[in-house]
C-alpha cells in the first residue's frame, strides 16, 4: 500500500519550514516511528516520523528547500515486495560527473533523441536549483555541492555565481591553484567562508531588531552578595541531591526570588498589546539556553508553584533537549518574563535585550570573589552583577529599580525567600 508522508501541521505562528537532513534514502527499509527527516522552523527542529513499516519509495525535496503544512515529503510502500519507484531518484542521487553510455541504436522509426549531458545532470536537481542552472546556463557538475551526498543546494549555486560574477568558467580546474584553493563550500585559502543563516538565527536577528525598534528599553543594575546562598548550598547540597535526585544549583534560587519580586511588582510581569496593558496572573518564566543553532528560551510553566527540586530538574531537562533540538514549539511559547545567564560564558556585565512581547528580562552574570565592606570590615565575598532591562513605555524606573532590589534582598537573605517574607 502506498502511504504519503506530508509536512505536519505547523502552528499559526510558523508559516513554513526548511528541509534539514534526510535520515533515509529511497530504497531503504524503514520502520514505524523512525526519524525520516528533520524540518527546521524559526523556533525548533521538527522530526518527521515514519508512519508505517515499509520501503521508502520517494523522497521529495533537498536540504534547504522551503515547505509548508501538508506538502508531500515522501512515499512509503508497505508491500515488502514492491520495487522502488523510478522517480525515487529525484531527490537523493549524486550529481553525475560524466554522461551515461550511449544507448543501443533503436529502429529508425522509433529513434528518439538522447538527453543531453546537461539535461541528464539537471534531472536530480530541486526545482529552485534547476531554475538557476537553466537561467544562467551553468554546468552543475562544476559546482561543489554542500548538501547530503554532495547534492547541490540553492545556496551552493548562488555562492558559485557570486564567485564567478555569473559567468561559467570554460572548465573546472583539476587541481585548484594556491591562490584560489577551495577549502569548503564558499571558502577560499584567505579564510572567507559563506554559510547560509539558519532559520533560528534569522528569527533571532528579526526579534532583536524588533525589540530595538519597538520598545523604549532601559536597564538598571545592582550587585548581590551570594555568601548566604553558598552557605546553604554547601551545607545541604549532598542531602538535597540524595533525596531529590538532582543537584542543587543556583538557578532555582534566582527563579524563586524573581517570582516573588514579580508578585510584588506585577507591572514587570505585564505586556503591552496595542494601547492595553495585559497583566499576567501566571508566572511562566523563560530560561534562555544556548545551543549550537542559537539561543532558545524554553518556558518554565507556573514557576510559582514549583519546588526547588522541580525547578532544577526542569531546567536540566530543558538544557539537554534544547541541545538535542527536541524542544517543542509549545515549550518555547507563552513566557511572561525571561532570565538569561551570560555568566556561564564569563560575562561580568551586560544589558540583556527584551524578549517581545515580554516587557522585562533579568540578566545574570559571572560570580566573582571580590572585596566588600561588612560591619566596617573588608571581607571577600562571592558577588554577582544583575541587570534588569525593561520597557519604559509601561514600566516606570521606580518599579524596575525596586523589583531588582527585591531580588537582591531575597538572594542575600534566603531565609526570607524560603519563608516568603
Amino acid at each position: 500500500m502506498r502511504i504519503e508522508v506530508n509536512v505536519p501541521n505547523l502552528p499559526e505562528s510558523v508559516s513554513d519550514a526548511t528541509l534539514l537532513d534526510w535520515h533515509k534514502k529511497p530504497g531503504d527499509r524503514v520502520s514505524r516511528d523512525d526519524n525520516l527527516i528533520d524540518l527546521e522552523t524559526d523556533k525548533v527542529v521538527l522530526e518527521v516520523p515514519v508512519p508505517e513499516n515499509g520501503i521508502l519509495q520517494e523522497a521529495v525535496g533537498n536540504r534547504g528547500d522551503v515547505v509548508t503544512s501538508g506538502q508531500l515529503l515522501a512515499v512509503i510502500e508497505t508491500d515488502p515486495g514492491a520495487a522502488v519507484s523510478p522517480s525515487a531518484a529525484v531527490a537523493l542521487p549524486e550529481i553525475i560527473a560524466e554522461p551515461p553510455p550511449a544507448p543501443a541504436p533503436a529502429p529508425a522509426a522509433v529513434v528518439t533523441a538522447a538527453p543531453s549531458r546537461l539535461e541528464t545532470v539537471q534531472q536530480p536537481l530541486s526545482p529552485a536549483v534547476r531554475r538557476l542552472v537553466v537561467e544562467y546556463g551553468l554546468d552543475p557538475a562544476q559546482i561543489l555541492g554542500s548538501g547530503r551526498e554532495g547534492r547541490l543546494t540553492k545556496q551552493d549555486v548562488l555562492d558559485y555565481l557570486a564567485r564567478t560574477n555569473g559567468e561559467q568558467p570554460a572548465a573546472a580546474p583539476a587541481v585548484p591553484s594556491p591562490s584560489s584553493e577551495v577549502t569548503g563550500a564558499g571558502a577560499t585559502s584567505r579564510g572567507d567562508r559563506r554559510v547560509p543563516m539558519s532559520r533560528l538565527r534569522a528569527r533571532i536577528a528579526e526579534r532583536l531588531l524588533e525589540a530595538q525598534r519597538t520598545t523604549a528599553t532601559l536597564t538598571t543594575f545592582n550587585e548581590v552578595n551570594l555568601q548566604r546562598i553558598y552557605d546553604v548550598r554547601n551545607r545541604l547540597k549532598a542531602r538535597f541531591e540524595e533525596r531529590q535526585g538532582v543537584k542543587l544549583g543556583f538557578m532555582s534560587f534566582f527563579v524563586k526570588a524573581t517570582v516573588e519580586a514579580l508578585q510584588r511588582f506585577p507591572i514587570i510581569n505585564a505586556s503591552l498589546e496595542g494601547e492595553d496593558i495585559v497583566y499576567h496572573d501566571r508566572y511562566d518564566i523563560g530560561i534562555a539556553v544556548s545551543t549550537d543553532r542559537g539561543l532558545v528560551v524554553p518556558v518554565l510553566r507556573n514557576a510559582d508553584q514549583l519546588s526547588f527540586a522541580a525547578i532544577e530538574k526542569s531546567i536540566n531537562e530543558f538544557a539537554k533537549r534544547a541541545r538535542e533540538g527536541k524542544l517543542t514549539i509549545e515549550e518555547l511559547s507563552g513566557g511572561t518574563f525571561t532570565i538569561t545567564n551570560g555568566g556561564i560564558f564569563g560575562s561580568m556585565l551586560s544589558t540583556p535585550i527584551l524578549n517581545p512581547p515580554q516587557s522585562a528580562i533579568l540578566g545574570m552574570h559571572a560570580v566573582k570573589e571580590r572585596p566588600v565592606v561588612e560591619d566596617g570590615q573588608i571581607v571577600i565575598r562571592p558577588m554577582v552583577y544583575l541587570a534588569l532591562s525593561y520597557d519604559h513605555r509601561i514600566i516606570d524606573g521606580r518599579d524596575a529599580v525596586l523589583c531588582l532590589y527585591t531580588i537582591k534582598e531575597l538572594l542575600e537573605d534566603p531565609d526570607r525567600l524560603l519563608l516568603g517574607v
